[in-house]
């Protein structure tokens, strides 16, 4: 499965950049200096730098302090900008606004992740603040992981504030932003936002300009600057800021970095994903921000899948606070390619910098981290480890590196793609071109070095965190509930702009590196190579390990056995329906009465890419007669049959088991699949149940809502 969602910044106040415009360049950057790194920044001792992901600045409340709004008096904000955040999008956002709010139209902001701060005070917030909320939408229209609090506070029947007494609209004072970001091809398109939206305005707060939609199936990031065209003139009327007066001067630095050149190399982070313990002995605890490096398990599941390879991964989580349900998704950490990593170094005049050791800390107080990633580390690990450098970037992004170009030629080009929307899609999104594609482009044939004037704090500052990939567990938790099971098919594709290049899936060809080295395989084909060793070889040392945690979904089977469950996944969308199917097989066996089980499945070739065709057939042998497997194979035919037509094939039986009381699930493509799915269940109301259409699409909204039918989709 695949979900929609960073980057982060913090440092001088006011005073010290209306002082530091009046004072030379050079006394600039040693105050800068002193201030970021303290009187004798080039020597990191044991005791000068530790626990760097996790320190408290000007942005970031400590452990005691959750109450947003005194934070915000204390440090004389008038703006603060929320995110949930699932993959970084919307953490990037936020920080961008942010620093508009502050640097351009002059009102002191901080964007902040809302899992920090106890939103209950929002009762408390003076009547000339604007709280922003940027919201990513994930799932069956879930909140994102760091959400889950204030989506409970807001969607509670009697919401507690920390003033409220018998008030129906807590929230009059409040004035607020908010944008959504979701995709269209998922049923609950935007839920999130326009939920947040809606209970805001109930209790009583007022929406400063129009709600934002981010349609992340088109182009996300156009929709963000669109809506920001129409949200900044509202913003300034709100708060009495002359929008004509918006500030437009010379870039302020988001991060400050150093090189450093006497460290500790014991503490220099070299790919770790989180801080080392304060404590020796204490018992870990693995999370979303924690991942435990878990030993693996890999073997090749098409019989004969050509170009693709599909990778069944078992990963092993006794001993760890780790567990998980049925249905839930594993989130596998990755590591970008060595090729990636060269190329962008070239461009950047890095190559043979790639081991110094760095600080990277933020100094614009507008930050929600002091830190974007483990520091002090290295370039080599901020590319290989912490940054998507495989992410396509922003025309945002690009505008920024225009005026460091080498030439006239390429800077021409260069504002080109950032200014021209469809030069934009055709040559970068269209593409699949990432930053150090894009930079090597506009040079044309020698890049080395470049883009070597490029301040790396703007690097930085334009490539969101490298963030973990999710997969449908395909294992049962009841049958195997120290070993989580994924099924993972490698991407690989020729964008059509550019059919002669190669874009590779991130993780799922890091994955198909490790089986290819432990298997010692060899295919004939070029892939590109990963350090697969890990940092200070952590991943390799004892057996293979990669870095994982456990996302917990909505996706369940019924309580109750008894109810027929009709499921629906085409290729790897039969993932969690392994784990279901294993699941009810193991009820039988212990004597459970067990109701029909029925999957349809689809694929290429029967005798190519026939996923776990070797373990179908004991597994409904056991569930008993009632239950099948029925499969679609779309090249072994004049014409190709999917699972809808199968479904179709089958539309009284499927209809008799929902009268039943029948659980559907459906797993897989949003776009095209699901929905196909979805109107072959509606056509069943229809002619089977005999419903007009309106009563038909009713018919299974309801079951929707009930929790009948259910999807675990990907755009």
């Amino acid at each position: 499965m695949k979900r929609m969602g960073g980057r982060p910044n913090t440092l001088m106040d006011s005073l010290d950049l209306i002082f530091l415009g009046t004072i030379g360049l050079g006394t600039i950057a040693w105050l800068a200096r002193k201030k970021l790194f303290g009187s004798s920044s080039s020597t990191l001792d044991k005791t000068s730098f530790s626990n760097s992901t996790t320190t408290a600045n000007s942005s970031t409340p400590t452990k005691p302090e959750r109450n947003f709004v005194k934070v915000m008096q204390q440090q004389g904000r008038k703006c603060i900008v929320f995110y949930g955040s699932q993959t970084g999008t919307a953490e990037d956002y936020a920080t961008r606004l942010a620093k508009e709010c502050s640097q351009k139209y002059g009102v002191s902001a901080m964007a902040a992740d809302i899992e920090l701060y106890d939103l209950s005070y929002m009762d408390t917030v003076p009547e000339d603040y604007i709280v922003f909320f940027i919201m990513a939408t994930y799932g069956e229209g879930e909140p994102t992981d760091n959400a889950v609090d204030f989506w409970e506070l807001l969607n509670n029947e009697t919401p507690q504030f920390s003033e409220m007494g018998n008030d129906d609209k807590p929230l009059k004072n409040v004035r607020y932003v908010v944008f959504g970001l979701g995709n269209k091809t998922y049923e609950h398109y935007n839920s999130v936002g326009r939920t947040v939206d809606k209970q805001m305005q109930k209790l009583g707060a007022t929406r400063i300009g129009e709600r934002g939609e981010g349609d992340d199936d088109g182009s996300l990031e156009e929709d963000f600057l669109a809506w920001q065209e129409s949200m900044w003139p509202a913003f300034c009327e709100a708060l009495g800021v002359d929008e004509s007066a918006a500030q437009s001067g010379p870039r302020q630095a988001t991060f400050g970095v150093e090189e450093l050149t006497d460290v500790d190399e014991a503490l220099v982070y070299h790919g770790e994903l989180a801080e080392r313990p304060k404590t020796e002995g204490i018992k870990i605890i693995y999370d979303a921000k924690r991942p435990y490096n878990a030993p693996i398990t890999t073997r090749e599941i098409f019989q004969d899948g050509g170009e693709r390879h599909c990778i069944h991964v078992d990963i092993d989580i006794s001993g760890t606070n780790l567990n998980y349900q049925t249905g839930d998704h594993v989130a596998i950490w990755p590591t970008n390619n060595e090729a990636e990593v060269n190329r962008l170094a070239s461009v950047l005049g890095l190559s043979n910098k790639l081991d110094t050791t760095i600080l990277v800390k933020a100094i614009d107080p507008t930050a929600s981290k002091q830190y974007p990633f483990p520091a002090p580390t290295t370039y080599r690990a901020i590319f290989r480890h912490y940054t998507d450098i495989c992410s396509i970037p922003s025309r945002q992004a690009l505008m920024a590196l225009v005026e460091y170009a080498p030439n006239e030629q390429a800077k021409s080009a260069l504002l080109k793609l950032a200014s021209d929307k469809d030069e934009y899609r055709v040559i970068v999104s269209d593409a699949v071109r990432n930053l150090g594609e894009v930079l090597t482009y506009v040079v044309g044939v020698s890049a080395e070095g470049a883009f070597a004037g490029v301040p790396f704090d703007l690097v930085v500052e334009s490539l969101s965190r490298l963030q973990p990939r999710y997969y449908s567990i395909s294992s049962s938790a009841k049958e195997s509930p120290t070993k989580i099971s994924a099924t993972c098919v490698t991407l690989e594709y020729h964008p059509e702009p550019t059919p002669e290049r190669t874009v590779y899936g991130v993780n799922t060809n890091y994955l198909w590196q490790i089986h290819s080295k432990v298997h010692n395989i060899d295919d004939g084909r070029s892939y590109p190579l990963y350090a697969l060793d890990g940092p200070r070889g952590a991943l390799m040392s004892a057996g293979v390990r990669i870095p994982v945690h456990v996302r917990r979904s909505q996706f369940k089977l019924p309580r109750n056995s008894n109810v027929p469950v009709i499921m629906v996944g085409p290729g790897t969308g039969v993932a969690p329906f392994r784990g279901f199917v294993r699941e009810r097989a193991l009820q039988k066996k212990e004597g459970k009465s067990v109701g029909p089980t029925i999957l349809f499945f689809g694929c290429r070739h029967s005798q190519k890419d026939f996923l776990y065709a070797d373990e179908w057939p004991a597994l409904f042998e056991t569930l008993g007669e009632d239950s099948q497997l029925i499969t679609a194979f779309s090249r072994e035919t004049d014409h190709k049959v999917y699972v809808q037509h199968r479904l179709q094939e089958h539309g009284q039986q499927m209809w008799e088991y929902i009268l039943q009381g029948a659980y559907i699930y459906v797993c897989g493509d949003a776009k095209n699949m699901a929905r196909d799915v979805q109107q072959a269940f509606v056509a069943f109301a229809q002619t089977h149940g005999g419903k007009d259409e309106e009563k038909a699409n009713a018919f299974i909204k309801q079951l929707r809502t009930s929790g009948r039918y259910q999807e675990d989709v990907w755009s």
